[in-house]
This record gives structure tokens, sequence and C-alpha cells, in this order.
């Protein structure tokens, strides 16, 4: 595999990009009063701007537009470098753009939650129309082990996957650094797996998300200076979600089927838990609460810092199980160092305990 120049200078646009753009983002936010006020759910004491998810949306497009304008999206015959999913890359930029305009509109003015339901479900659908779609399923009794799925359980599942994953970067977007890194970490592994799978247009994407993404944590780690707001939160999750598809769920086979899963445990399990706990409790599971995993650390008296690491080498582990399941090579001493990694931070939270 050659190198990969394009998506080097796409991470590190996005990344310069959002560098240079937080500032002066939080600036602006301060001085309009776009900021989040403290409440009983937050943990932040201090009026707190949540527009950052501008600087992350402006460091990828504009990674991408330059990484397009120069050539980077074709192969060395001039044509797209996979025509089959060219028009899925623009399903999921452009869906990627609506889906962040809605989270901004929610963060600028506030809109109620079944309106946003409401859009996301439109714009996923289109996103689906385009090519960004499951199309089969990894199902036991299948003798093949994988099964097509009629169109209409298609849209389904995919409108499932987009706009459940978009949610589930927001809800876990509650304490400084937590959603940026783990979907940092994620974008990383899908960058990586997408080249091993011979995709590189969707390794651009993801490659320019990880670069905003970490970036981001020079000013929202904690103790953070802006909030990456609903825009930047919609926008990360459709956007991994949507890469997924079409980077890792390519080649037909079970474990291509289970990738984007893998990668993406960490929010779907706390989604999963929490929506099962709310219904439990016979409550709407749109209804905010404190059942999320960083608020059951937090809660068990971890520090805040130590709550946020401890997720971030879950998502490593998980990141590193991707890799190996997809075949490549670097994946299993990537297992054997991020299990390492987990074992330590389990053994630190032990200790804590006692």
């Amino acid at each position: 595999m050659e190198f990969p120049f394009y998506h080097v200078a796409a991470f590190v646009i996005s990344a310069v990009i959002v560098l240079v753009l937080t500032p002066l983002v939080r600036k602006i936010g301060i001085a309009s009063g776009r900021v989040d006020m403290p409440g009983d759910r937050k943990v932040h004491s201090q009026p707190m701007v949540r527009l950052g998810g501008v600087a992350i949306f402006s460091g990828v497009l504009v990674a991408l537009l330059v990484v397009w304008f120069t050539g980077g999206f074709l192969g060395a015959d001039g044509l797209p470098l996979d025509p089959v999913t060219d028009h899925s890359i623009w399903g999921v930029t452009l869906g990627g753009v609506a889906f962040f305009a809605i989270g901004l509109l929610d963060d600028l003015f506030g809109l109620s939650a079944i309106s946003r339901l409401i859009m996301q479900i439109i714009v996923a659908s289109m996103a689906w129309y385009v090519g960004v779609d499951i199309a089969f399923l990894n199902l036991p009794w299948s003798e093949t082990g994988i099964t097509q799925l009629p169109d209409v359980i298609s849209w389904v599942v995919t409108i499932f996957w987009l706009v459940g994953m978009a949610n589930a970067i927001n809800w876990i977007d509650g304490l400084d650094g937590l959603a940026a890194g783990v979907s940092g970490i994620a974008a990383v592994v899908m960058t990586v797996v997408a080249l091993y799978m011979q995709q590189p247009a969707a390794a651009l994407v993801a490659a320019a998300l990880a670069g905003a993404s970490l970036s981001f944590l020079r000013y929202n780690f904690n103790p953070a200076q802006i909030f990456m707001g609903d825009g930047g939160a919609y926008f990360i999750g459709f956007t991994l979600a949507g890469v997924g598809i079409i980077g890792l769920v390519k080649g037909v086979t079970t474990v291509a089927v289970l990738l984007p899963s893998l990668t993406l445990a960490i929010p779907i399990l706390d989604m999963s838990t929490v929506i099962v706990l709310r219904l439990r409790k016979g409550l709407s599971p749109f209804v905010a609460d404190k059942r999320h995993l960083h608020h059951r650390l937090l809660k068990a008296g971890f520090s805040h810092r130590f709550t946020v690491l401890f997720i971030y080498a879950l998502a490593l582990w998980v990141g590193s199980l991707a890799m190996a399941f997809s075949g490549l090579r670097a994946g299993i001493p990537f297992v054997l160092a991020s299990t390492a990694l987990l074992s330590y931070t389990g053994w630190r939270a032990i200790h804590h305990a006692r």
C-alpha cells in the first residue's frame, strides 16, 4: 500500500483549522451570549460556549475540499477512487452538513426533540437513497451468515444506524473531552481499517474527522474552554456512522458487517443501556437523566479526568479489536497494548474503590 499522503494531509489540515478557529468561535460565542448555563445534569459550574462544532465542521469541510480540489479523491487514471461508492461519499459528506445544520439550529434557537428527529430521519433517508445503506445483515440462521435485506428493511435499519449514532455521540457528550476523544479514536481506527479494506475515499473522510476531533481536545479536555454542542455531536455521529457503512461494511463478509458496531461499541452500548433503564422505570427514552456510564463512574467517586481516560481506554480496546477482526496484522499488537492499558486503568479503579 502506498503512503497515504492525502489522508495524512486531510488529518493535518483539519487539525490545524480547528486549532486556529476554535478560539475565534469561542470569542464570538461569548460576545453573542451563546452559552450553556450550569444545571443539575451538568458538570460545569460556569457558562460555556457550545458552538465548538462550528470549528470541527469547518475543519473537516475545508480539509476535504482541499483534498478534492487537489485530486485526492481521484485515482491515477483520473477516475474516482471508487466509482461504485462515489455517490455514497457525497451522501455522507452532504448528510453530515445537514446534520450539522440541524444541531446548530438547536444550539442557537432550541428545537423540540420531535422536530430534530423528523429532520434527521429525512436527511438519513436521502443518504440511504444515494447509497449510504446497510443492504445486508449477519443473521445466525442464514446458511451463508449474511442475508440480503429487502429495501424497506434496509431503509429502517439504515435510519436506526445513522440517526441512532448521531444521537449516541450527542448523549456521551456529558464530560469535558469525552465525545471528542472517543470519536477521534473511532475515526482513527476507521481510517486505518478502511485503508486496509481498500476504501481510500471513505478513509479520507474519516481522517479529516479524526484530525478535527482530536485537535478539538486542545480546548475541550478537562477543564474545557468550549463545548462542541449539538451541531458538532450530530455532525460527528452521522459522519462516523456513514463512514462505517461505506468504508467498513463493504466486503460482503460476516466480519465486515460487525466492524462498525465494534468500532463504535462505547456510544452504542451506553445509549442502549440508558434507553433500557429508562423504559424499565416507565420513563421516556428521550428524558435526560444521569444514567450514562460517565455519570455512574463520577457517582462512584472517580475524578472527571480519570473517568474520561478510562472510557478512552475502553474505546482504544474495542478499536484494536476491530482492527484485529478486519485481518490487519498490526491489530494483534494493538489488542495486546490496549488490553494492558485497560487492565491498568481497571486496576486503578479497583484500587480506588477499596
